[in-house]
């Protein structure tokens, strides 16, 4: 978490940025084909975007195709090895796919400073969701203005590590 609370004109000047409708129509096209990029490029050891907050690729099963796909996303890392992924599709006014994926398949699977690890994601509601919320408004700010320009709510998710799966034989 140190990433998100570093104070100081950089950081205000990118949570500014961030939570402007301009960066809202242009970062979804950009940020995620950057970090794919250089996520592959690294072996999984980099993504740009975790350089102001941390991230993962989520890599998810399609909700309606069941293919495989891979989101680098923003999280927030708790205490007790849990992420938080919050599907605030910078602001826009539909869903992120991603997070129907997670609806329909919830295991799946996060990169995370280079190592794949095999999770499983909960739909945050009620009170959970309402503490989970205010914990990424003070990690995050601009989360704020994200859910002030949309009707939706934003869909928060924590995802925790689940056993690996195994074959007939038990392996891994």
């Amino acid at each position: 978490m140190a990433a998100a609370t570093r104070t100081g004109y950089g950081a205000r000047l990118v949570q500014k940025v961030s939570s402007g409708r301009a960066f809202a129509k242009v970062a979804p096209h950009i940020i995620p084909a950057l970090d794919r990029a250089v996520h592959r490029l690294t072996r999984g050891k980099v993504l740009l975007s975790a350089q102001m907050l941390p991230g993962v690729v989520l890599t998810t099963t399609g909700a309606r195709s069941g293919l495989s796909r891979r989101t680098p996303l923003a999280c927030m890392p708790e205490d007790g090895g849990t992420w938080l992924l919050v599907g605030s599709n910078f602001g826009r006014p539909g869903h992120p796919a991603w997070t129907a994926n997670l609806l329909a398949h919830p295991d799946a699977e996060i990169s995370w400073k280079g190592r794949d690890i095999a999770v499983r994601a909960r739909l945050l509601t009620g009170e959970e969701r309402a503490a989970a919320w205010a914990a990424a408004l003070r990690f995050w700010p601009p989360y704020a203005k994200y859910q002030a320009r949309v009707e939706r709510e934003i869909r928060l998710f924590r995802v925790v590590e689940r056993a690996p799966d195994r074959d007939s034989r038990g392996r891994a």
